[in-house]
């Protein structure tokens, strides 16, 4: 179905489902605990969605009555999840929500000019909270929907349900008097793109090991419209953000550029070693040197017209490292209120680590929510990109890190060779490379051989194709023979090759169906995974 077939048929739809619910058909999808602020926090169920076997596409879910709140309020925070139709979380090991997004259809993005998207989560399930009397102004006429993409990793069809829990005021409640609205403002390097990813080679950094996107890449915006930044159309104060990278990323950067603006901070003076270098002399020295320092540690990191305004790094709990979805963000403080005014530009990059791996379909996103028509804090003046807070600790659904016994297989390098195809594509079916595939017993298990200087053909299976059942073939490090987990197997291969999610239908698939091993690669053993399954595991060798 078309982008704008699908719109026209929501837009049908939603007139259906703002219609009121019934109080009995709240109760399986919704609990409510209240707090003792007068705040109300709910948890809603969107579903069911039903998860076809390796699936890893974007759907469109709108949200019905029993989905969301069913009076006017104020959000004052939002958590995440994805749970099983027990209530259970299932292991990241075996689907992720890979995203969700959540669009109100009633309003302007203010980035996109489209629908607004409000909130966003990945595989981290970053938590939203805003500071003391700032709210989403939520209408209970507004409609919803939620853009998600589950990534099923393994053959296996699931029932899940995506749930976010929010904490509620109504608008009739005395807590909502004084609340003031937030506007979400949404910063992405990819800024407009159905799929806004790009990719991060294992040695594309520079010395530091590190890309930064998208400073660091070749022609990222090929039309000369940067994607990364937005014009500030309306005086206020940002007041909360986080960053979204995918496994590998290290952090994203928030930057404000205005016109004619300098440094206008505090002229710090180093003092002069002490001298004589008595005890008088070096106490007064101390002095001075500590005030140097706290003066030092408040100015504002301004170059030219450019200051910085936040990084959100990513912590990881991970033990192998930035290697896997086991991270969370930092985000901004509660007294984060850098000061914004109309005609300024806002602009984000992202980090990527590049010595251990290669990150295909990576991310770098920043929803920043703002207070309209409020004054803050000059950031030329005084320093606002302080280090921010953890947003949650570790998550018990990613302690299946992988990498460890039972193998999957044999170590493909000490296999005798397998047949010298005749040209013929070997075909990815049933989670299998099939001729490719070093966990199949006997004969078929062992690596084919492709003569120097010539390729090797897989071609997907026409009932992947049609069932869109995705594969990769992505190198990682011989032998590739490990348990799987959210850290292994990694595009960790000493050769970097990627053939991208085959497969045909528009983002994330890469519009083709086979794909041909490189013509260039020296004698050897070469192993490979499939990304969007890392159970599969095959390999080839080159004589």
């Amino acid at each position: 179905m078309s982008f704008r077939r699908f719109f026209v048929a929501f837009l049908m739809l939603a007139a259906i489902l703002v219609l009121p619910q019934s109080a009995s058909a709240l109760l399986p999808h919704s609990t409510t605990k209240r707090l003792d602020d007068g705040t109300e926090r709910i948890t809603y169920r969107i579903g069911p969605l039903t998860v076809t076997p390796g699936q890893n596409r974007i759907a469109f879910k709108p949200l019905t009555g029993v989905e969301k709140p069913s009076v006017d309020g104020w959000i004052t925070r939002i958590k995440p999840n994805m749970v099983n139709e027990d209530g259970s979380i299932p292991l990241s090991s075996k689907v992720m929500f890979h995203h969700g997004v959540w669009l109100n259809f009633s309003r302007q993005d203010a980035t996109s000019g489209g629908q607004e998207r409000f909130f966003a989560t990945g595989e981290e399930k970053t938590i939203t909270r805003f500071p003391d009397g700032y709210g989403y102004q939520y209408k209970a006429s507004d409609v919803w929907l939620l853009n998600h993409m589950i990534h099923n990793l393994t053959p296996e069809a699931m029932t899940l349900y995506a749930t976010y829990t929010i904490d509620f005021i109504p608008a009739d409640s005395p807590a909502a008097d004084g609340i003031k609205p937030v506007t979400p403002i949404w910063m992405d390097v990819d800024n407009g793109s159905v799929y806004p990813v790009f990719d991060i080679w294992k040695g594309s950094g520079g010395k530091d090991g590190k890309f930064t996107y998208p400073d660091d890449a070749d022609n990222p915006y090929p039309n000369g419209v940067a994607k990364n930044t937005w014009t500030v159309d309306r005086d206020g104060v940002l007041l909360a953000t986080a960053g979204h990278v995918h496994t590998g990323g290290l952090y994203t950067d928030l930057y404000l550029q205005r016109p004619g603006a300098r440094y206008a901070g505090p002229k710090c003076v180093q003092p002069k070693a002490a001298r004589p270098p008595n005890r008088r002399n070096i106490r007064r020295y101390g002095a001075k040197l500590k005030k140097y320092k706290s003066c030092k540690a408040s100015m504002p990191s301004v170059k030219g017209s450019k200051v910085h305004l936040f990084r959100s790094q990513a912590h990881y709990f991970e033990p192998a490292g930035p290697v896997s979805w086991d991270m969370a963000m930092v985000g901004t403080r509660d007294d984060w209120r850098p000061e914004v005014k109309k005609g300024d530009v806002l602009s984000m990059n992202s980090t990527y680590e590049t010595k251990l791996a290669s990150w295909p379909e990576s991310m770098g996103i920043m929803v920043v929510y703002m207070a309209e028509g409020e004054h803050g804090t000059n950031p030329y003046r005084k320093k606002v990109d302080y280090k921010g807070q953890l947003i949650h600790g570790h998550y018990a659904e990613n302690n299946d890190h992988g990498g460890k016994l039972p193998v999957v297989g044999p170590d493909p390098t000490r296999l005798p060779d397998g047949a010298n195809p005749d040209g013929n594509p070997f075909t990815i079916s049933g989670f299998s490379f099939n001729g490719g595939d070093f966990r199949l017993p006997g004969a078929a298990g062992r690596p084919p051989v492709v003569d120097e200087g010539k390729s090797l053909t897989f071609q997907l299976n026409q009932d992947d194709i049609n069932d869109e059942i995705w594969h990769s073939l992505t190198s990682c490090k011989t032998p590739c023979n490990k348990s799987t987990g959210i850290a292994y197997p990694i595009p960790d291969g000493k050769f970097t090759f990627d053939s991208g999610q085959l497969g045909v239908g528009g983002a994330p698939t890469v519009e083709r169906t086979s794909w041909k091993t490189p013509a260039d690669l020296p004698r050897g053993t070469y192993t490979f995974f499939c990304r969007i399954h890392p159970l599969m595991r095959g390999a080839f060798r080159v004589k």
